[in-house]
């Protein structure tokens, strides 16, 4: 092929034509919506490092699950603020059975039965540390955080979860958990594991909406994976699936692209993309500060499906699907 014969601009000379040649699809189906909760009722809390983000009491969901089923979004990701009376060194309140994790939980599925109800298996939102695991003798400790987060994931089975998720980027906390999962009968209950995880700098905003950013006592870096790398994600994936995860999940993203590339090409199973409240609140204050079109947001959710994703967690669900996706 060489020119003039070959003149790729012939296919892009029209919007009809550009349509036929699209080779990347997005669908209301690719979406996960993260859902932030609170405690008390009545509540509808603005998150103001995430502009148009919001938290809901329990009793208050009816409004973004109501929005979330019209929008035929698949499943939704819940995540909690916990009130700072009820939160310790070793994180209890995940083991309570109604705590506002598990209330949420109720309520998601009395108001839709049919949307799938994801769950955060990590300790940050309920230490007074800020960790993902306990802290004992100075260090995160990986096995016995591991023995909280497998009644945290039973916790969360029993009040109906569909996707337990565990996050802390703890060694081996799959296969403890899928088992646990197969002993007590929750055959069906689906564990998508953050094999891969960095310690990245787009965590703020979301630090901020579950109450973890004023409390954190030292980095993460100990348990989360080093942004310089890229092998061991690889070998984070491999071992998360040899345990039992059903899906695999990438956090961040836009900064990870070449990662889910990687991971989907060498292993060819279900990839999700977390499009994290720092990517969110970036682009969403350039949009507002007009230094960026808001079609910035429909070209940053289709470069995760490009690069691999199966689905992607994101904030921008809700309007992405409104603006482009219900024409």
């Amino acid at each position: 092929m060489k020119f003039p014969s070959t003149r790729l601009r012939r296919n892009r000379k029209s919007e009809w034509s550009r349509r036929l040649i699209n080779d990347t699809y997005l669908d209301k189906s690719d979406f996960i919506l993260p859902i932030f909760v609170c405690e008390g009722k009545n509540k509808k809390q603005e998150i103001k490092s995430m502009p148009g983000i919001f938290r809901y009491s329990v009793d208050r969901l009816d409004e973004i699950i109501s929005r979330a089923s019209k929008n035929q979004i698949p499943a939704v990701a819940i995540f909690p603020l916990i009130e700072s009376s009820k939160k310790n060194n070793k994180g209890t309140e995940a083991l309570n059975k109604n705590n506002v994790i598990c209330n949420a939980v109720h309520q998601v599925k009395k108001l839709n039965k049919n949307i799938g109800v994801m769950c955060d298996v990590a300790l940050d939102p309920y230490t007074s540390h800020g960790h993902d695991g306990l802290i004992i003798n100075d260090k995160i400790d990986n096995d016995e955080t591991n023995k909280v987060l497998i009644k945290q994931a039973l916790i969360q089975a029993q009040a109906g979860c569909d996707i337990i998720a565990p996050s802390d980027m703890m060694d081996g906390r799959i296969g403890l958990i899928r088992n646990a999962l197969e002993k007590n009968k929750f055959f069906n209950v689906q564990i998508l594991s953050y094999a891969v995880k960095y310690a990245s700098n787009f965590y703020s905003p979301f630090r901020d909406a579950v109450g973890t950013s004023s409390t954190l006592k030292f980095d993460k870096k100990t348990y989360q994976m080093d942004y310089k790398n890229s092998e061991e994600a690889l070998l984070e994936v491999k071992l998360d699936l040899d345990e039992g995860a059903d899906f695999v999940m990438v956090k961040p993203a836009l900064a990870y692209l070449d990662i889910i590339y990687k991971i989907k090409q060498k292993f060819n199973v279900p990839v999700f993309a977390y499009n994290v409240s720092g990517e969110y609140s970036l682009i969403k204050n350039g949009v507002q500060s007009s230094l960026a079109n808001e079609d910035i947001i429909l070209e940053v959710i289709y470069s995760f499906k490009r690069a691999g994703a199966n689905a992607i967690v994101s904030y921008f669900a809700n309007e992405v699907i409104e603006k482009y996706l219900s024409r």
